[in-house]
């Protein structure tokens, strides 16, 4: 008897082990679905208030406060790199604000020690090229503009900042077998080069970012994060079209975010009511 019981207590043992090690394996699995994260640091780029801030960019930074928003990213305008503010204005008012400046978009032309210098004193981290150097949908002409821009990395890096390149979708053209934003990828220097992944034109281009996340983790510093009506190809409210938000920001480690910034080109409403369903849809959102 006491045998029998030694015998079914050794099996129990085991069986008990055995489903202690299986669940174990199960558990990361499981914490991985679980909601377990909510969106911070919310950023806009100022692109979105375009308008509102040509008329009056303190007013607009306000709002933007306001509502929410901790990080921002400017974009080239008819007044210049900053919306007709000076770059230590910017800085300031933003920072007065609870706000930060970490990007700005310019444009690779003559201006470009202009926007390099402004750039360092408004204590930005990130200058994005929203454009290639020249136009050309070739592949040899995708290389020449990789070499461009590792050598604006290096300029950049000396001047303590990050150089990075912001899609549309007519990067994801094919040209000779070849998708030209791949090419970009293949001839930049990551450690000169980041990418801002405008996801929303990458969907649009009917591409696939967790496929790009997946095949070169750790490019992506940047997101501009928007919801896009694919069969208009316009941006459109959070949680409005096909873009999987969600499932990005679930994968944002894998790509190497760093700072994502809300973009909406397009409203169904006013710039300002559009963003603040943007924004809300993003506070309350578990990841």
């Amino acid at each position: 008897m006491q045998k029998n019981h030694s015998s079914v207590s050794r099996r129990d043992f085991v069986r008990t082990s055995t489903l202690l090690a299986a669940g174990s394996l199960l558990l990361p699995r499981l914490a991985r679905s679980a909601p377990d994260a909510r969106v911070k640091n919310i950023g806009i780029q100022l692109y979105t208030v375009r308008k509102e801030m040509l008329a009056d960019a303190t007013g607009t930074l306000k709002q933007l406060a306001a509502i929410g928003f901790k990080e921002l990213e400017s974009a080239r305008s008819d007044k210049g790199n900053y919306y007709g503010l000076k770059p230590k204005e910017i800085r300031k008012i933003s920072q007065d604000l609870g706000m930060r400046l970490r990007s700005g978009h310019i444009h690779v032309d003559n201006d470009w020690k202009k926007s390099l210098e402004e750039a360092t004193e408004t204590g930005q981290e990130y200058i994005i090229s929203a454009v290639l150097p020249s136009q050309g949908q070739t592949v040899d002409h995708y290389k020449q503009s990789a070499e461009a821009f590792n050598k604006l990395g290096e300029e950049c890096k000396k001047a303590g900042l990050h150089f990075g390149y912001h899609n549309h979708d007519s990067e994801f053209d094919t040209v000779d077998g070849q998708v030209l934003y791949d090419v970009l990828l293949k001839y930049t220097d990551p450690s000169l080069v980041t990418m801002e992944m405008d996801l929303g034109w990458v969907v649009a281009a009917g591409h696939d970012p967790f496929h790009y996340f997946s095949q070169y983790p750790g490019r992506f510093h940047l997101w501009h994060l928007k919801d896009m009506d694919k069969a208009r190809k316009q941006s459109t409210e959070f949680g409005k079209g096909q873009v999987d938000i969600k499932g990005l920001l679930q994968h944002a480690k894998q790509s190497g975010m760093r700072h994502f910034f809300l973009e909406q080109e397009e409203y169904t409403h006013s710039a300002f009511e559009s963003i603040r369903i943007d924004y809300d849809y993003l506070s309350k959102l578990d990841y």
